[in-house]
């Protein structure tokens, strides 16, 4: 029986795990191993995936991964998981209390001066980055880790100039499946901070031990941070700190992230660390006695056979062991044993198997989950079912429920929109344009009282506030939007998006988890692609970050807004729905076409965790606000205003220099009259409008600051209704803006980056070629 058989709230033991590579090794690592007992919780509303819970923890695994998982089924499982009421060796600290660490005799601190470096790890959805915003505040810059295109960020912990934290991307394990695994395990290997931060669930801590115990094989001074013990202590349950010190050999502090407690005094213990080269005091934890015996013979054995190889290659000996016992192959490859030692290893492999009856991979994953049980029965006291779990299963009955979670997500998305165009951010918008013109005019009149030349005064009116002016009016509506999606990301619905959505995107050859990048394209499609970086597989990678421009950005809603109020004025709703839908159905007509040619092949598999419902931190979201403000502002008056400044000067000179009274006679008018022919089946055969198309290239709001200063604010006079439609649809498809498009050139490549920019635009030539010939037939004019 395989487990995709289970029934929903029945048990079984696993028998053996199928599928090979490094799916397999995630599956290990994830927690399914031979002899581990698992529960099915529920399907998603579509029927595919399962979630089910295993050590304690739930995960989420698609029907046709479930099939490579053979099972037993048992009545009741022997380990329920379930809080057990005992007395621990000693009370906990409270959060930011020190525990009884005996560190080692402080010996040889580094030089004075020396930069302490520290890698921030932890598991996604453990609060890494609240702590990363605790420890620098604003010292903080974003940048790009060398050779792949997963995001670094690096901050100097507060009133410690000398430090420099970098906090790596969310990963469950240091084994080479997903690039941001590679990326955190070649970090701390390749770059050798002084020391780690590792900061763990204290609510989930089974599931966050597992990649501790990776990193104390890495012989780093480390520091073990338990997060959201205030929700461990309100709920009654216990952690004995000092006894986990003990058995894990490094310190580990109690902490509330999300309240600041706790910080000062790991800030502490990380400092020290760091300075005095403290190296856990522990990293063997096999049981010699009990069924691993085997596979600690096997591990040191190991050890003695690549000692030197390691120690040249400059990995630590008991991780390169580890990792060559399960056939790491990029390991192996940086270990270069020659051919008899590579038999050597692989008789001590085969016989440590024979003994334990399981294979490699799955006996090291035993000997560490097997530690973790004993280390939780010695120091934890299970909170009781938290508040925040009963809250997310009732919330989970609805937003996951089989009849009712569609319905819930498009409702949640409509608000969205709706609160974001209608209300709050169309409200902000018409104040903020109120006050944008009212300085338009004082300017307009000092410039008139004084006399000012015309081409200065031009510039200023015509070209800056007409053009940046009505581009910074739109600032509040992005800020809103998202506003709204930090909201459901940090709150954890998103989680619950790709859950439900997964089986929908695998019918257009995506996974559950392409529904975030797609979902920040509606804000942006640079973040968008930024996304895709999650993303485990190259394949969904490419797919989605070319599938992306076609999600409606808010730098579009300009141009939808300008010409919805000035054609369409009583049916804007409509049309800034039908636009949207647009959008996403050429995007599923061309995922199909991507699906069968470019990216034949299955989706990567489903394995994450569904996080308990949250709410959103206050620091968090308004942290992400000002970054997204202040980038739309950053652009508003750099590539926008130059943009501006260019179309002005084009359009109010000759080629000979002289300022003209009409544009049509101007530089602007001779280039863009090249493009007249290619636009004239689409009803857009007006230079202005061509003109206007390039600038969007630069920023798509660009669009309507060039048909205000080339228009004079007449347009509504000078071209159709059915013109006004064929250019909507155009400006919806054709190609990203120039950001979007550098973002894609660094994911994927040059080729990739001009294919996208001529592929959008012939889409969308098409497609608004459809909307011109239908409205001649219907006789819209």
């Amino acid at each position: 029986m395989t487990l995709r058989e289970l029934k929903i709230g029945k048990s079984a033991v696993i028998k053996t795990v199928g599928g090979e590579g490094a799916l397999r090794q995630h599956f290990l690592d994830m927690g399914m191993i031979p002899g581990a007992e698992v529960t099915v919780v529920k399907l998603a509303p579509m029927g595919d995936p399962m979630e089910l819970q295993i050590h304690g923890y739930e995960l989420t695994l698609r029907l046709e991964e479930a099939d490579q998982i053979e099972i037993d089924p048992i009545g009741k499982r022997s380990n329920e998981h379930q809080r057990t009421v005992k007395e621990l060796g000693s009370k906990h600290p409270g959060i930011g209390e020190t525990g009884k660490f005996h560190s080692k005799k402080d010996e040889n601190p580094l030089p004075e001066g020396t930069k302490l470096t520290y890698a921030l790890v932890g598991n996604q959805n453990c609060g890494k980055t609240t702590l990363f915003n605790q420890l620098t505040g604003s010292n903080q810059h974003v940048g790009n880790f060398p050779g792949v295109t997963v995001d670094r960020k690096d901050g100097s912990i507060k009133g410690h100039p000398e430090t420099d934290v970098t906090d790596l991307p969310g990963i469950y394990s240091m084994s080479p499946y997903s690039s941001e695994e590679i990326v955190s395990r070649n970090f701390v290997l390749d770059e050798k901070p002084k020391a780690i931060i590792n900061i763990l669930d204290a609510t989930n801590i089974e599931r966050n031990l597992y990649l501790t115990m990776q990193l104390l094989e890495m012989d780093i001074p480390m520091v073990v941070a338990l997060n959201m013990m205030d929700e461990v202590i309100g709920n009654q349950g216990s952690i004995d700190v000092n006894g986990m010190e003990a058995l894990l050999g490094v310190p580990v502090i109690p902490i509330s992230a999300a309240k600041n407690q706790g910080v000062d005094e790991l800030v502490r213990h990380a400092l020290h660390i760091a300075k005095y080269q403290e190296r856990p005091l522990r990293q063997d934890f096999c049981d010699k006695n009990d069924h691993n015996g085997s596979v600690h013979r096997c591990i040191h054995a190991v050890i003695h056979l690549i000692e030197d190889h390691a120690q040249a290659a400059q990995i630590p000996v008991r991780f390169a062991a580890t990792k060559a016992i399960e056939g790491d192959h990029l390991i192996l490859e940086q270990l270069k044993l020659d051919q008899n030692e590579r038999e050597m290893l692989e008789h001590i492999v085969q016989q440590m198997e024979t003994e334990r009856e399981v294979d490699r991979s799955a006996a090291i994953a035993d000997m560490r989950f097997d530690f973790i049980e004993r280390l939780c029965e010695q120091t934890v006291v299970k909170p009781k079912e938290s508040k925040e779990r009963i809250r997310s299963e009732k919330i989970d009955r609805i937003l996951t429920g089989k009849y009712t979670a569609i319905p819930c997500f498009v409702g949640i998305m409509v608000l969205v929109f709706y609160l974001t165009f209608n209300v709050i951010g169309a409200g902000l918008q018409t104040l903020l344009e109120m006050g944008i013109d009212k300085l338009a005019d004082i300017v307009d009149a000092a410039m008139t009282a004084t006399h000012v030349n015309g081409a200065m005064h031009s510039l200023v009116i015509d070209g800056i506030f007409n053009g940046v002016g009505s581009v910074l009016s739109f600032l509040p509506i992005i800020v809103t939007l998202f506003f709204f999606l930090s909201l459901m990301e940090d709150s954890g619905y998103i989680a619950r998006v790709a859950f439900v959505m997964d089986k929908l995107l695998r019918k257009i050859g995506l996974s559950g988890r392409s529904i975030v990048p797609m979902l920040i394209g509606f804000g942006c499609t640079v973040p968008a692609v930024m996304a895709t970086r999650t993303l485990t597989s190259e394949r969904d990678r490419k797919m989605t970050i070319l599938l992306t421009p076609f999600m409606s950005c808010t730098a579009k809603l300009p141009i939808y807004s300008f010409f919805v109020s000035a054609f369409f004025p009583k049916r804007g709703g409509f049309i800034m729905a039908g636009l949207y839908l647009l959008g996403i159905g050429v995007g599923i007509l061309i995922s199909f076409l991507y699906k069968g040619t470019l990216f034949k092949g299955e989706p990567v598999p489903f394995v994450m965790e569904l996080p308990n419902y949250r709410l959103p931190g206050a620091k968090n979201v308004t942290q992400l606000l000002w970054e997204k403000a202040k980038d739309f502002l950053q652009r508003a008056f750099s590539v926008i205003f130059i943009a501006t400044i260019v179309v002005w000067f084009l359009q109010s000179f000759d080629l000979h220099m002289n300022m003209v009274t009409d544009s049509a006679d101007s530089i602007l008018a001779a280039v863009a009259g090249v493009l007249v022919p290619v636009f004239r089946p689409l009803g857009m055969g007006d230079w202005r409008i061509c003109t206007s198309l390039i600038s969007g290239f630069i920023a798509k709001e660009s669009v309507v600051s060039t048909l205000e200063v080339l228009f004079a604010g007449s347009i509504g006079t000078v071209i159709t209704s059915l013109t006004a439609a064929s250019i909507l649809v155009f400006s919806l498809l054709y190609t990203p803006c120039v950001a979007a498009i550098a973002s894609i050139k660094r994911e994927l490549g040059t080729k990739w980056a001009i294919g996208v920019v001529i592929w959008q635009c012939v889409i969308a030539w098409l497609a608004a070629l459809v909307v011109h010939l239908i409205g001649l037939m219907i006789g819209l004019v």
